[in-house]
């Protein structure tokens, strides 16, 4: 099962795609937000091109939990998708992706201006990655348990 991971930012979306046996996520190239709706289209191609079965999508929630504006419009930017794609729209709590992602690719040596464009795409991959290894785990409980 593919799975598409989405970081939706203000002016760039960040992406990232499954394995086809979802073990691993990898990042694809980052899409311009010129405006919510050819940002929602280009992600329902990418949704269709790779036949990804769900999308994961970062939910930015403040420190405390609550949800702030950039929450709400990451709702009202899956509340859009949904009307072009059947497949699930899952939230996942994505804080300091962002931060992890500017770290990653400082430790990586990724020059400043390189890491304007890449951050969304890693801060996707992070977010997908960790949905990805929540899932494997809670699976394996399950047989744990079954057994």
């Amino acid at each position: 099962m593919r799975v598409l991971g989405i970081d939706i930012g203000a002016r760039r979306i960040g992406v990232a795609i499954s394995d086809e046996l979802g073990f691993t996520a990898q990042p694809l190239p980052t899409i311009d937000r010129k405006q919510v709706r050819s940002g929602v289209k280009a992600v329902a191609a990418i949704v269709a091109e790779h036949g990804a079965e769900r999308v994961v999508y970062g939910l930015p929630l403040n420190m405390n939990g609550s949800e702030g504006p950039a929450a709400v419009n990451a709702r009202e930017f899956a509340a859009a998708l949904a009307e072009l794609v059947d497949v699930p729209l899952i939230p996942c709590d994505e804080r300091l992706t962002t931060v992890e992602a500017e770290q990653v690719l400082r430790e990586t040596g990724v020059s400043r201006k390189k890491r304007r464009s890449k951050v969304d795409q890693i801060a996707a991959q992070i977010i997908l990655q960790g949905w990805l290894d929540a899932r494997a785990a809670e699976q394996a409980r399950e047989e744990e348990e079954g057994q």
